[in-house]
């Protein structure tokens, strides 16, 4: 297996990094054979991401799943590419479906200067290829990826942010709720639709149980990924509630 094109996070689980280990996506894999994947980096990643296959053993046709935490041109920039290699279409929450079918990041926060000036440059079709939506997933449910992949609703980065839990392999992936550069820490916060509310929702993460957490910024953590996240959100409970 080339260690460079994936990183084993648990069995029939990977990482993808994609842009070094700064921005990932990842490969789940059913008993069966099926592939589903998980983010699809920026532009230049499409390719990257059907290499990740073959490191698995894999190919474009295997893939039955294709699944984006988010609608934004780091998650979904190469995700076009990986859809015409694989011939499927995206599943992708509710509330930012319609943005993934424009091509176009959901609204940035205003209260943030950078956030103003992104959303005057952004027009649709132009943040990242418009992608065809198979299915809009909703908080709470489990698809049927892997022996199940539960959905959990965090907005506040985009309107329909997921963060998701394998439930088998007890994985979360985080997607952009809390990135692990540098330390845990927060998505910058003019890229969010409204940063304190990504503040709020993290915390559900707390709640969750789980082995390993992968972020699609930074590396996984192991050791007691749980309690980490817990104490890193205590830490920032101020902020959050101000």
């Amino acid at each position: 297996m080339a260690k460079d094109l994936v990183v084993p996070l648990a069995p029939n689980v990977w990482r993808i990094p994609l842009v070094r280990d700064l921005v990932n996506g990842f490969i789940l894999r059913d008993d069966d054979g099926q592939v589903t994947l998980v983010d699809m980096g920026v532009s230049s990643s499409g390719p990257k991401v059907v290499a990740a296959l073959g490191a698995i053993g894999a190919g474009p046709s295997d893939v039955t799943r294709l699944v984006l935490t988010h609608a934004h041109p780091d998650h979904a920039g190469g995700a076009a590419h990986v859809a015409r290699e694989t011939g499927r279409g995206f599943t992708i929450h509710h509330d930012d479906a319609a943005y993934a079918m424009e091509g176009s990041s959901p609204p940035r926060d205003r209260s943030f200067l950078l956030g103003r000036l992104f959303d005057r440059f952004s027009r649709p079709g132009r943040d990242f290829e418009p992608l065809t939506v198979e299915r809009e997933m909703v908080d709470g449910e489990v698809l049927p990826v892997a022996g199940g992949l539960r959905v959990v609703h965090t907005p506040g980065h985009s309107p329909g942010h997921v963060s998701l839990l394998h439930e088998e392999s007890r994985t979360l992936i985080t997607g952009d709720a809390i990135f692990n550069v540098m330390g845990l820490r927060w998505p910058v916060k003019a890229f969010c639709t409204d940063f304190r509310m990504t503040q709020r929702t993290a915390h559900e993460l707390g709640e969750l149980d789980y082995d390993v957490a992968a972020f699609t910024h930074g590396t996984e953590l192991r050791d007691r990924p749980r309690e980490a996240i817990r104490r890193f959100l205590s830490a920032h409970r101020a902020t959050a509630d101000g």
